[in-house]
């Protein structure tokens, strides 16, 4: 999707009753997994992630197969294609280190809201701890619907934002094994939704997740960008 095109449709997304846990469920694991016995929700903790978009041009092989298709396109359509075809949607994801809990899964750049911070300040700190994310160019959108991680005690609330240019990043040393830059596209291909199968305490779950860029999203995130998706108008049509 053309990057001008996503930002729009979130700002007019977040501006209106969101899809909430409907599209969140979408991608959750079945069945779905719940507080241990005893557990207060009064002792859940926040935690902000930052779900960054940005514009990254097409590669240099789709650039060419796009400008071999400009010579059936009519001239005054051209400048349309032109200023805008060459910049895709991309969001910012995080492989956690190994050393950490949950290392390996892909998540949200993020952590724990800390004493007088608001979600956005939290969001955009972590982001800046984890992969060295300049902040001062970032717009924040607004929020995706608050989730509930019984595996871990926390609520995670998903910040929208957007930046103009491709960020440099660099993955934080002991933090970060490695930072997704995954095209909107890719995570809206039928191809790319998968179902697996993951053993937790002796139950079996069905996980509908995204496999992209070498890596299997699922959880969580995945739930989280069911909800993002679902803003830029995806079916919701759950992996086969």
């Amino acid at each position: 999707m053309i990057f001008t095109d996503v930002v729009t449709r979130l700002e007019r997304g977040l501006r209106r009753e969101l899809p909430g846990p409907e599209a969140q469920a979408r991608l959750a694991p079945i069945p779905r997994r719940e507080c241990p016995a005893g557990f207060s929700h009064a002792r859940i903790r926040n935690a902000a992630g930052l779900l960054l978009v940005f514009p990254k041009p097409l590669t240099t092989m789709n650039a060419e197969l796009a400008e071999s298709a400009e010579e059936e396109i009519p001239l005054r359509a051209q400048r349309s294609l032109r200023s805008t075809s060459s910049e895709r949607a991309h969001i910012v994801l995080t492989v956690r280190a190994d050393a950490l809990r949950h290392g390996g899964q892909v998540s949200l750049p993020g952590g724990v809201v800390e004493s007088g911070e608001t979600l956005e300040q939290a969001a955009l700190r972590e982001a800046h701890e984890e992969v060295a994310l300049q902040v001062a160019p970032v717009r924040v959108l607004g929020a995706l619907t608050p989730l509930d991680i019984p595996v871990s005690g926390f609520r995670l609330h998903p910040i929208v934002a957007v930046t103009q240019m491709q960020p440099l990043l660099t993955p934080a040393d002991g933090e970060v094994a490695e930072i997704l830059e995954v095209a909107v596209n890719d995570l809206l291909d039928p191809a790319n939704f998968v179902r697996l199968r993951r053993e937790h305490d002796g139950v079996d779950y069905v996980v509908p997740a995204f496999r992209v860029c070498g890596h299997e999203i699922w959880g969580a995130t995945a739930m989280v960008l069911a909800e993002f998706l679902a803003l830029l108008g995806w079916p919701g049509k759950n992996p086969s």
